[in-house]
């Protein structure tokens, strides 16, 4: 059975679209931090108490995307009827956010970029090892490389939960293909997907110069706890575009 909008309840409506303006406002952090390119990288929310999420069109400008061409989609990756005369085609990463979805209850946002430094990583297939604070503080530990896969089913969705299931990173490199990004919400999903490119850069320049020498497990676990627990002010998220 097909969902049409405007056939759901008014409050389950004002969600869906809140969540679109979210995501239509979250992509403007892609180009703004310098992770993508043309039509490149998507962002995408799930809407709070229903079984769907909000992602961006494919092929559609940075600047066109405003929240009346964000892609309400079920979480088996099916674009809903919105009331429009021509229904947008979704990201063509949807089918891996929605699997991701559907396999990590937990997680809010899902955010893919082909961001230059962590996807030079991804095309080696190298993990980025753990040699920053800042690289304990946010994952936990090295950024894993995920398996090779390819576009169009769920092979990158699985291979992202795969990875990931196990893990404290919000971020995994797809082998030959670049980062891809979790979070409670939208907003957490892109702050990790900045924070993969600046460690990604940083540790590239690092071994331009010589052996980065790694942290030890103790001190990475001790780092990550502080930071995951007592960073920040206790009212809230960050507004968009703050990432630390």
């Amino acid at each position: 059975m097909s969902i049409v909008l405007a056939e759901l309840p008014v409050d389950q409506q004002q969600a869906v679209a809140h969540t679109r303006e979210r995501v239509a406002r979250l992509h403007a952090e892609l180009p703004r931090n310098g992770l993508v390119v043309w039509t490149a990288g998507n962002v995408s929310e799930r809407v709070p108490g229903l079984d769907l999420f909000v992602i961006k069109p494919s092929g559609v400008s940075y600047d066109e995307l405003a929240a009346d061409v964000m892609v309400v989609c079920t979480l088996d990756g099916n674009k809903i009827d919105d009331g429009t005369a021509e229904l947008l085609a979704p990201s063509s990463d949807t089918a891996a956010h929605a699997y991701v979805y559907r396999h990590m209850a937990h997680v809010g946002g899902v955010v893919h970029t082909h961001s230059t430094y962590a996807t030079a990583w991804a095309a080696r297939r190298e993990p980025i090892p753990c040699v920053l604070t800042m690289m304990a503080d946010e994952f936990g530990g090295d950024i894993p490389i995920g398996p090779f896969a390819l576009i169009g089913d769920d092979s990158i969705g699985a291979g992202i939960v795969e990875t990931l299931r196990d893990s404290r990173s919000p971020a995994v490199l797809m082998a030959n293909h670049g980062p891809f990004t979790i979070g409670k919400d939208g907003l957490a999903a892109v702050k990790a997907a900045v924070m993969v490119e600046e460690v990604a850069r940083t540790v590239h320049i690092s071994l331009q110069l010589g052996e980065p020498h790694p942290i030890d497990d103790s001190d990475v676990t001790s780092l990550f706890n502080r930071y995951q627990k007592a960073y920040g002010q206790p009212t809230g998220p960050s507004a968009p575009g703050e990432t630390r």
